[in-house]
């Protein structure tokens, strides 16, 4: 979402004569585009902004400014304003489209401005420069779920949805760059047009966005599990470039967790759900997010997240320490769990889901896998790298005339992270 966002700012930037500077010294313009996801950003938000006041004594003339989901939480322009008072700009996540208008009043003064609200949908956004064959394209806006953990429904604010014929006028402008797979974003790209008329679903959606010629491959980004329904998986099985693979976050294993964390949702319905999806695409590659020591989660509560493992059998997982986050109800809960049984906890899910990990890759060896080529290896740059339709990595020997290309490479290797193979 915020490097949406940031090619956002770049191209009214663009659009208003500027170009980009090679480095911070060269710049009359210096922008920050946050996160409030973690505390732990923020400190680093705010130590970077520190850093900016060099460049603003070198010069008064350079514009600085700070936008985006820490700006937007109660009270944190008024200590910006405070603590950072060489910082001309301060504005929210609602009203990045008049960042030209802004950029033109602190020419005159400091201007503070952060909706409390989030108003429409803007369309009139500059248009992308794409560099790659890979791009993210916003569908949705806001969160209407308040997990207990999550601060986002308040910084980005109610479910907002952009009509189907924007979401694929923006895919088929992308594809006339170069961009050959397209990831649909959203904080539940599952409530997809709920506000709209006439009515679409996201099954609808990803079935039209399917039609674009020229598109070779279709990704989207985060499910909810309590949102996903049959319809979507009937339709993510029957539209040929979207592909197989579903991250779907479950969070935690035990019903009461789950419950204390406002999800919507039981194990029950959870492992219910994960049956249906493979009955539909029995290649699908499934991914979760799970959070480690959430207030009040007991030895019995993590074992019933290990269990969820054992069944589920998740290719991979993004497994997180709950940290607080101030603003949000499970930062005022009791039972906050110690660091020292955290880390233990995370050891132990961590070992457990890279032997799966690993049992998974090494059910691949000797298949062959379409492939699209991203580039050169991170680690290698005499080979080359692409993922599979379920979003594995795979790395071969190759060069780069084949960015960009579907090719076929047979497994011949598996690790934990990385499959190894060639083309044939």
């Amino acid at each position: 979402m915020n490097e949406r966002d940031s090619e956002s700012l770049a191209g009214f930037l663009r659009q208003m004569g500027y170009d980009e500077a090679a480095s911070p010294d060269e710049a009359t313009i210096l922008l920050i585009n946050t996160c409030c996801v973690r505390e732990s950003a923020e400190r680093k938000i705010l130590g970077k902004l520190g850093e900016l006041r060099k460049y603003k004594l070198a010069d008064p003339d350079v514009i600085i400014g700070i936008g985006g989901c820490m700006v937007q939480q109660p009270g944190m322009s008024e200590r910006i304003q405070k603590e950072y008072p060489y910082v001309d700009l301060v504005y929210g996540t609602h009203n990045l489209h008049q960042l030209p208008v802004m950029i033109e009043q602190c020419r005159s003064g400091q201007v503070v401005d952060v909706w409390n609200s989030e108003g429409e949908v803007v369309e009139d956004l500059p248009d992308r420069k794409v560099d790659g064959i890979k791009a993210h394209v916003t569908i949705m806006y806001g969160c209407n779920n308040f997990c207990s953990y999550c601060i986002v429904p308040y910084v980005r604010g109610r479910e907002r949805s952009r009509t189907p014929k924007d979401i694929v006028r923006e895919v088929t402008n992308l594809v006339a760059q170069g961009v050959k797979e397209v990831t649909l974003l959203g904080q539940n790209v599952n409530s997809y047009g709920k506000d709209l008329e006439p009515a679409i679903n996201f099954a609808g959606l990803l079935l039209e966005v399917n039609k674009v010629e020229g598109l070779q491959r279709i990704r989207f980004t985060t499910s909810h599990p309590k949102d996903f329904d049959l319809e979507l998986i009937q339709a993510m099985a029957k539209a040929a470039k979207v592909c197989e693979h579903i991250h779907l976050p479950v969070q935690a294993g035990s019903n009461r967790i789950l419950e204390e964390m406002n999800r919507g949702y039981k194990r029950e319905y959870y492992i219910d759900l994960i049956a249906k999806i493979r009955e539909a695409m029995p290649n699908v590659a499934l991914t979760t997010d799970l959070i480690v020591g959430f207030p009040g989660e007991s030895d019995d509560d993590f074992e019933d997240t290990l269990d969820l493992l054992e069944k589920v059998r998740y290719d991979n997982a993004f497994t997180f320490l709950y940290s607080k986050r101030s603003g949000t109800p499970a930062a005022e809960m009791d039972e906050q769990i110690s660091d020292e049984v955290k880390k233990s906890r995370f050891q132990r899910l961590l070992k457990l889901q890279n032997v799966i990990s690993l049992e998974h890759n090494r059910a691949l060896l000797g298949t062959t896998q379409e492939i699209l080529v991203e580039g050169s290896s991170k680690n290698n740059k005499e080979m080359m790298s692409g993922r599979t339709r379920g979003n594995k990595i795979v790395v071969f020997p190759g060069s780069e005339e084949m960015i960009g290309r579907l090719i076929n490479v047979k497994i011949e290797e598996a690790r934990t992270w990385t499959l190894i193979g060639k083309e044939i």
